[in-house]
């Protein structure tokens, strides 16, 4: 049997939110995750003509209960939305919510009159990816001895002009400091990063590689790590939206946020509970570099994709990833003309985490044996061979699942790590040309490119660091 790695990663990030019943959508599809029985919709007046819509359509249809509408959250808030309940969370399976895909049609007449939207499911925010729910894989073991892919660049640190970088992501592990690149770094710590057995769990780690990357490319930068998304990598998009305000209430406007996170949503708008800290970052001189996601598709990843909507042209910059020789896309990026720029992604080596003492893994998923997006070099969906503990094989399965041991370094791959390679050069660059502005520093990056990649028999503009040393693909049958 074929690993199921959305269902897997369902079952992952439900566990992680036991209080919150999750489905799988849109409708009998598997695109992304949000919450059962809640519809989200903006606080005040708007909320009132949902709550007051949904109800009427409820009253007028045989099978749904007008009498469950109701608000299930803040009127006020800086996300600017409410949770409106349309349904009983408990009721029904994964596969969809019959009540809260009644309430987005009930509002589908309004909307069209007030052109734009009104009503949104509450989705769930991840690290980067739905149809992947987290990375496309799982970290390798790495040895200390290997050189870190990319190096890292000569250069000191001044804190006078050191640039800003704050990363949102899932905080920063125990023994960081002893990585000596990360030794200014500051910020929130991983939490649970071990089981009772003292295995490291799934997703630790993430926040502390992408530390290191930006660290490698930019050594004047004051790097702060959050931990948003400490939660097995994924929150509530209106949990979301108030932890990124919360994030710059603390740290402060950044002049470059970091963000490895996010969700498709099955429109063309950006995320109605994330609106509102899109409208405060316009206002703002900070650069959001946001990774365009891991489900190999061209559907918009929010927030990475408010870079193609009128206004944001230079406040967002959208990261794809470029295979391990850096001439085509990884199988598992996302792409599209809302994607601006690619850089690698795949097979690159760093810091994650057992500086101190190795700590033991144990693979959640198995590998496939072919890319599950139907390319024909040797990928992450396939390489290396590994069994996981969360696999459904039946009773003939394949035996234990796989462990190995953790001492610090580690391979990773996905766009959540070719964005902290964009954000690494958009602030080397503020500082070696002088560049007080991170938008303006990131857009004369982009027109400064004459290098170019493949994706999907599209050429799109890449940006390969001098440290970082192509992996030669291996298996490669035809133009990938």
């Amino acid at each position: 049997m074929a690993p199921q790695r959305f269902h897997e990663q369902f079952d992952q990030i439900q566990r992680s939110m036991p209080d919150v019943p999750l489905a799988m959508g849109p409708d009998d599809a598997a695109e992304f995750l949000y919450e059962k029985g809640v519809v989200l919709a903006r606080a005040g007046a708007e909320a009132r003509v949902v709550e007051d819509t949904v109800r009427a359509h409820f009253t007028a249809t045989d099978g749904l209960i007008a009498d469950q509408v109701r608000r299930a959250g803040p009127e006020t808030g800086r996300t600017g939305v409410t949770r409106i309940r349309v349904g009983d969370p408990d009721h029904g399976d994964r596969t969809g919510d019959l009540a809260v895909g009644h309430a987005l049609r009930a509002l589908r007449e309004a909307e069209g009159r007030a052109g734009r939207r009104l009503v949104s499911r509450n989705h769930v925010v991840s690290t980067t990816g739905n149809a992947n729910a987290c990375n496309p894989c799982e970290p390798l073991p790495a040895l200390l001895t290997q050189t870190p892919n990319p190096r890292p660049v000569a250069g000191s640190h001044d804190p006078d002009t050191a640039v800003s970088v704050l990363v949102m992501d899932t905080g920063l592990v125990h023994d960081y400091r002893s990585y000596p690149l990360l030794d200014r770094v500051q910020g929130d710590p991983q939490l649970a990063e071990t089981d009772a057995d003292g295995v490291l769990q799934q997703y630790v780690g993430h926040g502390t590689f992408i530390a290191g990357l930006i660290a490698a490319l930019a050594p004047n930068t004051d790097i702060t790590v959050t931990n948003t998304l400490n939660d097995a990598g994924a929150i509530l998009e209106s949990d979301f939206g108030a932890r990124l305000f919360e994030a710059v209430d603390e740290h402060g406007w950044p002049d470059v946020i970091s963000l490895s996170a996010g969700t498709s949503n099955g429109s063309a708008d950006g995320l109605l509970a994330v609106e509102a800290f899109m409208d405060a970052l316009r206002d703002q001189s900070t650069l959001l570099v946001a990774a365009a996601g891991n489900n190999g598709s061209a559907t918009s990843f929010w927030p990475a994709a408010c870079a193609g909507l009128p206004g944001y042209e230079n406040t967002v910059l959208s990261v794809g990833a470029l295979r391990s020789d850096g001439e085509y896309g990884a199988c598992f990026t996302n792409h599209g003309g809302w994607v601006k720029v690619y850089a690698p992604g795949e097979q690159l080596i760093g810091a994650l985490a057992g500086f101190d003492a190795p700590v033991p893994y144990v693979y959640q998923h198995t590998t496939y044996d072919a890319c599950r997006f139907g390319f024909t070099y040797a990928c992450t969906c396939q390489y290396p061979r590994h069994t996981g503990v969360l696999t459904d094989t039946g009773t003939t399965g394949p035996g234990k699942p796989d462990q190995v041991m953790f001492e610090g370094f580690a391979q990773w791959s996905g766009t959540s790590f070719a964005t902290p390679i964009v954000a690494g050069l958009v602030a080397d660059r503020m500082t070696t040309h002088q560049e007080p502005d991170p938008r303006t520093a990131g857009s004369r990056l982009l027109a400064d490119i004459s290098e170019y990649a493949e994706v999907r028999g599209t050429p799109v503009p890449a940006l390969r660091p001098a440290s970082w040393q192509p992996v030669p693909v291996v298996g490669l049958a035809t133009t990938a």
